[in-house]
């Protein structure tokens, strides 16, 4: 068979699989959706962790099984905390309630994703939003869209009339970092139009991917929260590195997301 027959194969076979991954984080969307409304009330960190657990199990239970039919050798990433490179192969990265904490407080920013990683490179994703029924995709070198639409990064040229965003230091999270976001925060108030603080990073990567915001940044972070993120602004023709303008890998110590035209600028204010 010929070089290009079998890359159209990987190719044709990859956008099915795209399809499936899609149906199976909506499928687990809509299982966390029964579960939203009230305020989780918890006085422990043993009873937030047990919550979050049953939240994850919710959809792992959905997610796990489908996503093995459909890639039976693949790998799965047990923690969506886990950061770091992976093994050799392909690895199923999945968080199954983006924004647990969120859904937990009856707040509407959360989400469920399934991302397929291949030699350490996102070769498909599927972001599904159940409260709004939004469901982002992207597969490598083939676009990303939202519900089928193409997305496209912003046209934005200067960081003064961009809205910004980045996600807050994890709970204990090294003293060093905590320090390092509020010192980016703060530079970001000087320089750009708008600094939104929030989790999950996904979703401010899915409106950077979608030309909602114009750059997102993040120290330290996991592969479950930036993976997805990542491709999709990659295939929506924004620009991914580190805060110091270095080729981001999930290894990288910082990550910038942002559209070309305001990414040299936001690598300046994170750097000073």
């Amino acid at each position: 068979m010929s070089e290009t027959l079998q890359t159209t194969d990987v190719a044709a076979s990859d956008a099915d699989l795209l399809a499936q991954t899609a149906i199976a984080v909506r499928a687990a969307g809509s299982a966390l959706r029964e579960r939203f409304g009230e305020v989780v009330r918890y006085q422990t960190r043993e009873e937030l962790m047990r919550a979050l657990a049953t939240n994850d199990d919710t959809a792992l239970d959905i997610l796990r099984p489908r996503l093995t039919r459909l890639r039976p050798d693949a790998g799965w990433v047990e923690d969506e905390l886990d950061g770091g490179a992976l093994p050799p192969g392909e690895w199923w990265v999945v968080d199954p309630a983006e924004g647990n904490v969120n859904h937990l407080h009856a707040l509407p920013e959360w989400a469920v994703t399934a991302t397929l990683v291949r030699e350490n490179q996102p070769v498909l994703t599927a972001v599904h939003l159940p409260l709004t029924g939004e469901t982002y995709t992207a597969l490598t070198g083939a676009g990303a869209h939202l519900d089928g639409q193409p997305l496209h990064v912003s046209q934005t040229a200067d960081l003064g009339l961009s809205i910004v965003a980045t996600s807050q230091a994890r709970p204990d999270e090294d003293e060093k970092v905590v320090r390092r976001v509020g010192s980016s925060i703060t530079a970001m108030l000087f320089d750009a139009l708008v600094v939104r603080t929030a989790v999950p990073a996904t979703l401010h990567l899915l409106n950077v991917a979608a030309s909602r915001i114009d750059a997102f940044w993040q120290f330290a972070g996991a592969r479950a929260d930036l993976l997805p993120g990542a491709l999709l602004v990659t295939e929506a023709g924004g620009q991914i590195s580190d805060a110091e303008g270095r080729p981001w890998t999930p290894q990288s110590e910082s990550f910038l997301a942002a559209a070309p035209g305001v990414h040299a600028e936001a690598v300046a204010t994170l750097s000073r």
